[in-house]
């Protein structure tokens, strides 16, 4: 079981609402063989359903997968729902907003994922992703080295290609994403808490990778807690560690019945 700073246990203990912020992947529920995969895992939906009944909970799930995914993954009505890192966004009402013009994005994506499917024809263990406003080269299951050359020159051709005035180059072990530089969940998060305002809340942020870790910046500049989720060891601005989604899960249903 996940022990908790004393010191967060007294924040949530004094808070008279709490606003959560949750990552999906990783962070709910385990990754899916690729992320086009959707598996419903039915212990989260539950749990959602659990804490948006709660009188003095909000839930925003904040993710890299598309609107679509999360909506089909999170089946719950009157959770805000921020796809591609918040691009796209479902609101407590129902209401869709996209904070870019497509038409204005996809040109220099469409372009660049011609050039990406070159480089990956006939090398095995990567998966392509097209999130419409994003596109990412997964290479979990390639071999290391082909996997860190593979991505080397994916990255030179996204250099080359893409007008970095208008996106972003995001590269970690295994991965490599091109979104627009409004991808951002820090920046999504500023946008939420400036839109929807809930007064007084308590803001607490779980997430598993770096792309959390922009969120992790913002969340404590307004006196919030923040939640890494991974077993590995590594560096990061988080509060504290859950070790596993499972574990997550648990943490998140004992959070109930403190409030």
């Amino acid at each position: 079981m996940t022990q908790t700073p004393q010191w967060i246990r007294q924040h949530i203990s004094a808070a008279s609402n709490v606003w959560l912020f949750l990552d999906y992947d990783g962070t709910l529920d385990n990754f899916a063989p690729t992320p086009d995969d959707i598996l419903i895992n039915n212990k989260v939906v539950e749990l959602i359903k659990q804490l948006h009944a709660h009188a003095n909970i909000r839930v925003t799930i904040i993710s890299g997968r598309r609107l679509s995914q999360i909506e089909s993954l999170i089946p719950v009505e009157g959770v805000l729902l921020a796809g591609t890192y918040g691009i796209e966004l479902k609101t407590a009402k129902g209401d869709k907003i996209e904070r870019l013009q497509y038409e204005k994005i996809r040109p220099a994506l469409e372009e660049l994922k011609l050039q990406w499917r070159k480089l990956l024809k006939g090398h095995e263990g990567f998966f392509l992703e097209d999130k419409r406003w994003a596109l990412a080269i997964h290479a979990r299951f390639a071999e290391e080295k082909e996997a860190e050359n593979i991505l080397l020159n994916a990255n030179a051709i996204a250099e080359k290609m893409i007008p970095l005035g208008s996106f972003r180059l995001m590269r970690s072990q295994r991965f490599l994403e091109v979104s627009p530089i409004l991808a951002n969940k820090g920046k999504t998060v500023k946008y939420l808490l400036d839109s929807y305002p809930y007064p007084e809340a308590l803001l607490i942020y779980l997430g598993d990778d770096d792309k959390d870790e922009e969120a992790f910046e913002v969340i404590q500049d307004q006196q919030g807690i923040t939640i890494l989720v991974s077993g590995k060891k590594r560096k990061t601005k988080a509060d504290f560690r859950i070790k596993s989604p499972h574990a997550a899960r648990e943490w998140l249903t004992k959070l109930t019945n403190q409030l």
